[in-house]
């Protein structure tokens, strides 16, 4: 487990500048991306949280000029991102923290859940139409989110209080589990995570890949433990935290510095196959 810390700040990072100076001579690289809070602005409205302007054409250079595998990794179902990345499309996606993977070419895979896991979060879903909270639930493959983004605070306190003393014994199944979000919380199922979607395309990638991960929350500090001692791995928010991250970037300017750098350091791989040339 990689320690919790203060991560440096990017424009004091060598540990990026190593990392670039590699990813230049990479044969392959990866580039593992959360969606809400780091490459898109939160919104209340879910639906209307589109990236950061400069966002998506970096992504689609970096696409069509190296050997860059773009990866994101969401909390959201994965079929919620296709009308907000067009018109990057054919795009891969970890979705519901791992639980599906729609792969570039449309293919679609999805982890089974067990039928305790699918009771109990029966159970949450009654729960809530009961509370009258239904309204604020976002209902996705193998969990039940709740947003309170919006509003007043206290109307968001009480829901939040109220929830968490509903779902909590709930999530002292073992089976499921609550994650707090920027502005939520979630009760889903305890496996998979990010992390184990990140861990994935790691076996999935040769030795020499380079990766990098960047997230915001805290259910992206599964995706840090997996990757830290095998990639950089960096929080992107306007405020720094402790967290397993190795760097901290401020979005929207730091972030568009970061992607412009890889699009620099990617299309200029000048890796050689030493075996080959030898």
């Amino acid at each position: 487990m990689a320690p919790i810390q203060t991560p440096t700040p990017f424009s004091d990072s060598s540990t990026s500048q190593d990392f670039f100076e590699r990813l230049h001579v990479a044969p392959t690289s990866a580039l593992l991306l959360d969606y809400d809070g780091t490459i898109a602005p939160f919104r209340a409205e879910r639906n209307d949280a589109y990236p950061y302007p400069q966002v998506l054409p970096i992504l689609d250079r970096i696409r069509k000029t190296s050997n860059t595998r773009i990866v994101i990794i969401t909390g959201r179902p994965g079929a919620d991102l296709k009308p907000l990345l067009q018109p990057l499309d054919h795009v891969e996606v970890w979705g519901a923290h791992g639980l599906e993977h729609l792969l570039p070419d449309g293919t679609y895979e999805q982890i089974p859940t067990t039928l305790d896991a699918h009771g109990l979060l029966s159970r949450a879903k009654d729960w809530l139409i009961q509370s009258e909270l239904a309204p604020l639930a976002e209902f996705k493959p193998g969990g039940i989110a709740m947003h309170w983004r919006g509003l007043p605070e206290a109307e968001a306190k009480r829901v939040e209080a109220q929830v968490r003393r509903g779902w909590t014994e709930l999530a002292q199944s073992g089976e499921l589990k609550l994650l707090s979000f920027e502005s939520g919380v979630e009760l889903r199922v305890t496996r998979p995570d990010k992390g184990d979607a990140v861990r994935a395309i790691i076996e999935e990638s040769a030795s020499q890949t380079a990766i990098a991960y960047l997230g915001d929350d805290l259910t992206d500090e599964d995706s840090f433990q997996a990757l830290n001692g095998r990639g950089l791995t960096v929080l992107v928010r306007p405020v720094r935290r402790e967290s397993a991250a190795q760097i901290w970037l401020k979005p929207p300017d730091e972030l568009i510095v970061f992607l412009e750098r890889w699009l620099d350091a990617a299309s200029k791989s000048t890796f050689i196959d030493e075996t080959a040339a030898g």
